[in-house]
């Protein structure tokens, strides 16, 4: 069993993505789902994004003018304990508010393309180390029952359980690992299995919070903050900027 940390070039190794940006640059009204890139486009306002769409599948856009990468993804969880905030569809729903049918290693690539510079992950032998690298801020926008498009700052939607307050932190893009397969060289992205955005400390967190914060049954820091949670299954836009040279 071989560990290895994602390495700069990661990228590289992602030749359907460079091959998006090349070829798939387009405006989102002409992109074949409509829906989809509507939702995405209007994140932000008035303000149109310029969006490559990286994956023809999932709903994964970059838009390389304003540093963003954009993603549609829904609520899965209103009430309870978190482990992680968003995860790829069909991993962890029981334990994070958002659930995105895309692959981490997918998301890992776009901030990439971005020029964010991933880190390291957290670390907990011989001692504890949090996970460190640029900060990634991540935005929500969605539309209520009446049509009312909203917004919020994903912290807004997780509860610190010490001071009832809502999440304070900023993640990370410590950017997980992979696991490489001795016998058959295959190479796993850790974080395609449910850490695509945590709230507890995992050294396969894609993001994760840099602090300590741990994932014990017992000693969980954080819940879903139901009060600001809009009804499950709710399509949300999840757009990731990562801030201009700040890094923890």
């Amino acid at each position: 069993m071989t560990f290895m940390k994602v390495p700069k070039f990661f990228v590289a190794s992602c030749t359907t993505l460079a091959l998006c940006l090349a070829i798939a640059h387009r405006s989102v009204a002409e992109d074949e789902t409509a829906s989809d890139d509507d939702a995405a486009s209007s994140a932000d306002g008035p303000k149109k994004m310029e969006l490559v769409k990286l994956d023809a599948k999932a709903p994964l856009w970059v838009d390389k003018t304003n540093k963003r990468v954009v993603m549609i993804g829904k609520v899965c969880l209103r009430e309870g304990q978190l482990e992680m905030f968003a995860c790829p569809e069909g991993t962890k729903e029981h334990e994070s508010v958002l659930s995105v049918p895309v692959l981490a290693e997918r998301v890992h690539t776009a901030l990439i393309l971005l020029g964010a510079d991933p880190g390291k992950p957290v670390q907990f032998t011989p001692e504890y180390r949090p996970a460190s690298g640029p900060v990634i801020d991540v935005a929500l926008y969605w539309t209520d029952e009446s049509g009312k498009r909203c917004s919020a700052w994903a912290q807004d939607w997780v509860q610190d359980a010490r001071t009832g307050k809502a999440l304070s932190e900023p993640w990370v893009f410590g950017g997980s690992m992979f696991y490489v397969d001795e016998k058959t060289g295959k190479r796993d992205y850790l974080a395609n299995h449910g850490e695509l955005i945590c709230v507890s400390n995992f050294s396969s967190a894609m993001l994760d919070l840099p602090v300590e914060s741990s994932d014990k049954a017992g000693q969980l820091l954080f819940n879903a903050y139901t009060d600001h949670i809009p009804p499950a299954n709710t399509k949300v836009t999840i757009v990731l900027r990562p801030r201009a040279d700040k890094a923890h």
